[in-house]
């Protein structure tokens, strides 16, 4: 009986059913099937690159990496060691972790089950985590895609923009299988400040949504104060410093008031990838039936800054469509 209690219990740690606490216990916080990791990276791209860096430097994995202009990928090697892989095939193929970070559905679609995609190589076993902000939809579809490949797949959207990604501090939303988010969670680690499991496949999209949501609601009540108090003559450092440390206080405020009132919008998620996300909220609340009057009036506001030019500029030019004579 006692040998039939050890065999099980070494089956639950090596297919990574046994609790996490078992793990702090024992003073194995990471699961040794992963410690030293192959890992693929697919998307080289503001967050993609830095990314992969951190897997590498700080998670001490070997990786092999894809990017549809291959030169970055064999910049990103130079850099950081590894090897380049001229499809998202030959980055998979052998790979424990496959993770990508690309523009959109179609994108990931296209280096996941399209012609050369990762999934064609992808192993049993394996796990494909995406930190695409996609939809919910196309999530669900390539978790019941890896699933009939006997691999796993976890939607792991990020927030913490390209200064996040760069110092190893993104916030990571999951969606997928327990078991599964605990074997990966500590190779996610190397790039995270906060990672959670939402619940199943799309919960880590669906939650990347409600970031953006909150999000477009707060920089637009900023740029408006930020305006209001420009037109009112006072000064802005003077009010921000008050206000900051009372319930208007965010992360936005903090962050983002000097480059405002400087009129300046080249530091951070642009207006064109803000709207990308914005879109698939929209989508996502008229199937699922949820009221977003101000994300939707947020979303027609950063088309007219598109339309002054600021394709590129960071979501905080908000205030330049209130400033604009």
């Amino acid at each position: 009986m006692a040998l039939c209690k050890a065999l099980t219990r070494e089956f639950r740690w090596r297919t990574g059913s046994l609790p996490r606490r078992l793990a702090l216990e024992t003073g194995q916080q990471n699961l040794r099937s992963f410690e030293m990791a192959n890992v693929a990276f697919i998307g080289l791209g503001v967050m993609g690159y830095p990314m992969a860096g951190h897997l590498s430097t700080k998670g001490g994995h070997t990786l092999t990496v894809y990017n549809r202009t291959f030169a970055k990928a064999e910049s990103w090697v130079a850099e950081h060691g590894g090897t380049a892989a001229k499809t998202p095939a030959e980055a998979a193929a052998g790979a424990d972790v496959v993770f990508c970070c690309v523009g959109n559905d179609d994108d990931l679609r296209s280096v996941t089950t399209g012609k050369d995609g990762a999934f064609e190589t992808l192993r049993a076993g394996a796990i494909f985590i995406d930190n695409t902000t996609a939809s919910a939809e196309v999530a669900r579809e390539l978790d019941a895609a890896a699933t009939a490949r006997g691999a796993h797949f976890i939607d792991a959207p990020v927030s913490g923009g390209q200064a996040g990604a760069e110092n190893g501090v993104l916030t990571v939303m999951c969606g997928g299988d327990e078991a599964v988010f605990e074997r990966a969670r500590p190779v996610i680690d190397a790039y995270a400040r906060m990672v959670g499991l939402m619940g199943p496949a799309g919960s880590g999209q669906l939650t990347k949504m409600i970031n953006q949501i909150c999000i477009a609601g707060l920089v637009q009540g900023l740029a408006e104060g930020v305006h209001f108090g420009k037109r009112a003559g006072l000064d802005i450092e003077k009010v921000i410093e008050v206000i900051s440390k009372g319930a208007a206080g965010s992360w936005q405020m903090e962050n983002r008031h000097k480059t405002m009132n400087a009129g300046t919008y080249d530091f951070g998620f642009a207006v064109d990838w803000m709207r990308k996300d914005l879109d698939i909220v929209l989508t996502e609340a008229r199937r699922n039936g949820a009221k977003l009057p101000v994300t939707a009036l947020v979303d027609q506001f950063y088309g007219d800054v598109q339309q002054m030019g600021g394709k590129r500029w960071d979501t905080s030019s908000l205030l330049a469509r209130l400033d604009k004579k």
